[in-house]
This record gives structure tokens, C-alpha cells and sequence, in this order.
């Protein structure tokens, strides 16, 4: 049922979203939230998982689709025997109800169209319950209805007894508009939803005007900035308004190998992101979505700092429970499909570094701080010093035996760093002391164990001879400068990950998962930054624009790309993926001046070298 990874395109709501294939179906949809269960799945199954399809009868894909400028409003368009005609379909911003409409305008002769709405409640499996009320077809299952009106003539069948449908039929001329709407409200509300009672037209000219005002506000001038644009509007549809949480993506087990098994589910929150996405968003002029992501990142982590996860829900829940889907084939078959994740029962010191780095970073920009932070840095720090010696699953959650990873060694090092920092701007250095004998403990241990001088490399943890990307962000984190030999030895060996000019996390098999999976689009971004900052411009140009040639026709990439079938993979659209895209984009257009968050940047001297 579903296409390919690179035909759908995003819109959102700031609060969930939905995926729209190049055929007009909507094949991925969550409500009321990115972490509800999905009431349209056919992305990860088959068109009795839920789709709404709205285009031209016996049409195929359309002649051609883009979003409007500096929006997240998506225009289509199809060219038939009869006539041609663009659906515009868009999310207005949350004010009460989630809420889809679907703007079908006539451009030349006339065309007849059809709507199919088949919905599966419940991630993809409850057929509703569908009946009749004030010209507008509901469909209710459990707590969930779901209200689809047109405001136009239309000729409606219901298939109720074979697969719970409602099906629309109907003919637009040119220059003549109808819209279809779809509202979600729990189903003991008896009332019509508000988004029914208003004029389409009125809320796409609201929903224009929100992004035109939110694009206005990036400060991002030089090259490639219809890319970094594009980006950072996919960013703020990635975020949940309400709490100021961003999920990393908003779909579930698009795999990272077709037919293999890492397919996560990657619609929750996850600190690691939080450090790169607040550089990203601060640089570009998105002080409140940064004040807003500080706040939930707060609440999240509150409580015991042995209770610290690496991963929470877009309200900052904790209990994600992983359950696996068998009534969903999954992705091109690739199974299991996945609901929750596991991730937030493993030990992952290198969030420590993460939530240290985003508070020092705040501070240093000016945002204000609660009064409590202090005394969350502080126990933060306790706990890191008793456990920083400890194996854990590192930085891509590797399933299986902990072990020492370089790089959760090194966010211990960014941790004691950023702590030290933050008490010499705010006149606390109580702990200072142990502070900065872990953060030189720490530095020695990392470039005796953490390097293998025969391939002249950081390595993937401690006795290992396995590359990782993640060596990369080394320079970026201020733990060696750009050019020292070390870090130069490190991004020439990162050529042993490369695939196609584009660079893998880690050599196939050090995961313990079968089957091989595509090159991480952040990871080549990270290589295009340190190309950059050690001296190698041209060849860092070329590597970020093979990026920026793989994103689809909206402007949209994947946390995946595998160069041999040269397709998207993993689940899309990739915040991390996104985040990297601007930081490159900032670091590659200021030559070789160092990273905002690089502590460099901050006129003080790196400490704790050897």
C-alpha cells in the first residue's frame, strides 16, 4: 500500500501529523497527539490499516506538489483528460480540535474526484462505528470520533458491512473550490466541533499567515537558505506547542534496512536532541521555541538523577512501554512494527553531557533560568561522579551488553565542562573541585583508551578497533581543538564509513542487529561540519549539498539514505536529520569560525587537555 519513504510530505498542527503521499492519500495519521495510536496506517501495512485518499478518479501520482512558500501549507496538482486541479492540504495550528482540510480548486475544464476516508482506530485495527449527523459522516470508536464534513455537493456511500468507508464523489469546474474537513474530538462531545463551524477559506488564510509570520523571524542569510528554511519549518511542525517537547520524527518503524528489524518508534522526545536543537533554534532567531524546549527539558528531568532517561514522552511521561504490532505487516514487510520504545529503561550516560551542554548554552544566550536549575546541575554532577566509569549502551542505544563507548565518556567530560562554566557565571563553585578533577580524569582516560593509534583514530569504545561517527562531534564539543592531530586522524579514518559519499554510524555487525542498514543522513552532516573546521572547504561543500541533493521534492530527508538503492530510509521526516542540515549550514557559510556552541566561542580557554 504504502510508497516510498521520499513520496510523502509532512503537515502538522503542532501537536501531531500526518503524512500525504504523492497519490493524495494520507496514509499515516495520529490523534489527538505525535504519541497517539494512529487512526491511519496504511504507511506501515495495507489499505485496511486506514488511508484518506482525495484526488482525481483513475489517477495516479500528482504532476507536480510543493508547499507554498515559508509555509507548511502543501499544494498538489493533477493534469487529467478532463481538466487539471491542485488540492491543497493543510494543518491549522491547534486551537481546540486536531483538524485536516483539503482544498480541491478546478484550474482548467472539469474534473471528478473521489474521497475514500477508512479509518482504523486504535494503531490501525478498529474498524469505527460510522453513521450520519448534520450533513457531516462521524466515525466513533471507543474515545475517539472523528467528523468529516464537505461544504460543497457531493454524492456520499457508505461501506459500512465490507470496509467501514465513506467514500465522496464529486465533479469541480475551473475556478470552483470545495473543501473537505476532518475534525478529531473524544466521542462523548455531542456538540459539532469549532473547526466545522468555520469557512475553510478563513482558516487557510490564518494557517498562511502563522507560517509566513513564524519564516519571517530566521535570521539565516547566506547560501542554501531555502534549505535551512525548509528545515527549521519542519522543526517547529516536529513541536508539541503545549509542552515544548520535539519529537525526533513523527512515524514508527520505517526501517533502516527494508525487510530488516531496527524499526523504532521515534515520536517522543529525546535529550541527546535537545543540545542541537537548541543551538539550531537560537541561531536561527527562535528564542521562544528554545525558552519553550528549555521548560519542558526541565520538567522532564526532574526528580532523582538515577531516574534520568534518555528518552520521554512530548509531555515529558516517562513510561513508554514497547509492544510490537502483529496485525501490522509493517513497512515493505519489514517487522516488527513497534509502539513505544525500550530505550528508556537503558543506561545512557552521555544524556548527563546533553542536559549540562543545553543548560550552559541557555545561560550563556541569556534565557532565563529557574532558580531551581543550580540544584539540578548539582545533583546531575553527584550522580555522574559515582557512574561516569560505568559501560552503557551509548549514543545509538545499541541493544545488548553496555560498553565503554568514547562517546558517552566524552558527554562526561562536556558534563563536568559545562557545570564548571555554569558556576563561574553564576558565582557557584562549591563542587568545583571534583568537578574539574573528573573533567581531567575523564579527558586523559578518553585519549588513552578511547584511541587506536594504528589507524590513527578515536575508536567506538574502549579495546575496540570500530569506527564511529560520533567521534566527529569531538572538535564541536570543545574536547580537542579542530586541528590537533588526533581530530584530524579521526575525520581522514571517518573514509572507512563511507558509503557513496555518505557516512554510516558504525561498521555493520558492532550492534549486535542482522542485516546492514543505510548511511545516517546526520552523521554525513557532521562529517561536512569537520571537513569544514579542519581546514578542507571545498570537500565539506561537496558532502553537505550530496545531502541537500537526497531530500525529497519538498524539501524533506529521513533519518536514513541507502546509496546502493539510492532511497530514503528510517523514519521521516528526521529532526536530528534537520538539525544537522542548519548547523552545517550555519558552520559551512561562516568559513571556519568556531561553533556558537563550541566553549572556544565563549573567549575562555579549553581546560582539562593533556
Amino acid at each position: 500500500m504504502s510508497a516510498l519513504i521520499e513520496d510523502y510530505a509532512l503537515i502538522s498542527d503542532l501537536e501531531t501529523a500526518a503524512m500525504v503521499g504523492r497519490n493524495g492519500s494520507i496514509d499515516w495519521l495520529c490523534l489527538p497527539r505525535f504519541d497517539s495510536p494512529p487512526c491511519l496506517a496504511a504507511l506501515l501495512g495495507t489499505a485496511d490499516n486506514g488511508f484518506w485518499r482525495v484526488a482525481p478518479v483513475a489517477s495516479g501520482i500528482c504532476a507536480r506538489r510543493s508547499y507554498r512558500p515559508d509555509t507548511l501549507v502543501l499544494e498538489s496538482e493533477w493534469a487529467t483528460a478532463t481538466g487539471a486541479v491542485r488540492v491543497t492540504d493543510f494543518m491549522p495550528p491547534r486551537a481546540q480540535h486536531p483538524c485536516i482540510v483539503r482544498v480541491v480548486e478546478g484550474l482548467e475544464g472539469a474534473v471528478h474526484l473521489r474521497s475514500e476516508l477508512r479509518l482504523r482506530f486504535h494503531h490501525g485495527r478498529v474498524l469505527p462505528w460510522i453513521r450520519v449527523t448534520d450533513d457531516c459522516t462521524v466515525a466513533v470508536a471507543g474515545p475517539d470520533a472523528v467528523w468529516l464534513h464537505a461544504d460543497g455537493p457531493v454524492r456520499v456511500r457508505h461501506d459500512v458491512d465490507r470496509s467501514a468507508s465513506t467514500v465522496l464523489d464529486f465533479t469541480v469546474p475551473a475556478g470552483r473550490r470545495l473543501a473537505l474537513t476532518l475534525v478529531w474530538a473524544p466521542s462523548h462531545l455531542p456538540a459539532l466541533p469549532a473547526p466545522l463551524c468555520v469557512p475553510a477559506e478563513t482558516i487557510l488564510k490564518e494557517t498562511d499567515d502563522f507560517w509566513w509570520r513564524w519564516s519571517a523571524q530566521c535570521r539565516y542569510e547566506g547560501p542554501w537558505r531555502d534549505a535551512v528554511v525548509r528545515s527549521l519549518i519542519t522543526l517547529k511542525a516536529l513541536t508539541c506547542a503545549p509542552t515544548g517537547g520535539i519529537v525526533a520524527a513523527p512515524t514508527t518503524s520505517l526501517p533502516g534496512c527494508i525487510g530488516g528489524e531496527r524499526n523504532w518508534d521515534h515520536r517522543y522526545c529525546w535529550l541527546r536532541d535537545s543540545t542541537l536543537t537548541l543551538s539550531c533554534l537560537l541561531r536561527s532567531g527562535y528564542r521562544d521555541e528554545a525558552t519553550a524546549w528549555l521548560d519542558w527539558l526541565v520538567r522532564a528531568v526532574a526528580g532523582d538523577p538515577a531516574d534520568l532517561q534518555t528518552v520521554y514522552g512530548v509531555g515529558g511521561q516517562r513510561l513508554l512501554p514497547e509492544i510490537e504490532a502483529p496485525w501490522l505487516p509493517g513497512y515493505e514487510g519489514s517487522r516488527p512494527v513497534r509502539f513505544g520504545t525500550a530505550a528508556v529503561s537503558q543506561l545512557q550516560l552521555d544524556v548527563y553531557g546533553e542536559v549540562l551542554d543545553t543548560l550552559h548554552l541557555s545561560l550563556r544566550a541569556g534565557i532565563p533560568l529557574p532558580a531551581h536549575v543550580w540544584d539540578l546541575v548539582e545533583a546531575l554532577m553527584g550522580h555522574l561522579l559515582a557512574h561516569w566509569r560505568e559501560p552503557d549502551q551509548g549514543l545509538w542505544q545499541v541493544r545488548g551488553p553496555g560498553r565503554q563507548f568514547v562517546h558517552s565518556k566524552v558527554m562526561a567530560w562536556v558534563a563536568a565542562d559545562r557545570a564548571l562554566r555554569m558556576g563561574e557565571l553564576l558565582g557557584r563553585n562549591g563542587a568545583s573541585g571534583q568537578w574539574r578533577a573528573m573533567r581531567d580524569e575523564v579527558h586523559r582516560q578518553v585519549c588513552r583508551k578511547g584511541w587506536d593509534a594504528a589507524q590513527g583514530s578515536f575508536v567506538q569504545s574502549y579495546g575496540s578497533s570500530a569506527l564511529d561517527a560520533s567521534a566527529l562531534l569531538i572538535p564541536r564539543l570543545g574536547f580537542l581543538p579542530a586541528r590537533d592531530e588526533r581530530v584530524l586522524g579521526t575525520v581522514r579514518a571517518m573514509h572507512g564509513l563511507t558509503r557513496g559519499g555518505f557516512v554510516r554510524r558504525y561498521a555493520q555487525g558492532t550492534d549486535g542487529m542482522r542485516g546492514r542498514e543505510g548511511a545516517f543522513v546526520a552523521c554525513s552532516l557532521w562529517y561536512a561540519h569537520a571537513l569544514a573546521a579542519t581546514g578542507h572547504p571545498r570537500q565539506a561543500r561537496e558532502a553537505f549539498e550530496r545531502v541537500l541533493a537526497i531530500r525529497n521534492d519538498v524539501g524533506l530527508l529521513s533519518e536514513q539514505w541507502d546509496p546502493e538503492a539510492g532511497r530514503q530510509l528510517g523514519n521521516a521526516p528526521q529532526a536530528f536529520s534537520h538539525v544537522a542540515l542548519v548547523e552545517t549550514a550555519f558552520a559551512l557559510s561562516a568559513g571556519s569560525s568556531p561553533s556558537l556552541r563550541s566553549p572556544e566561542a565563549s573567549g575562555r580557554s579549553r581546560s582539562g587537555s593533556p
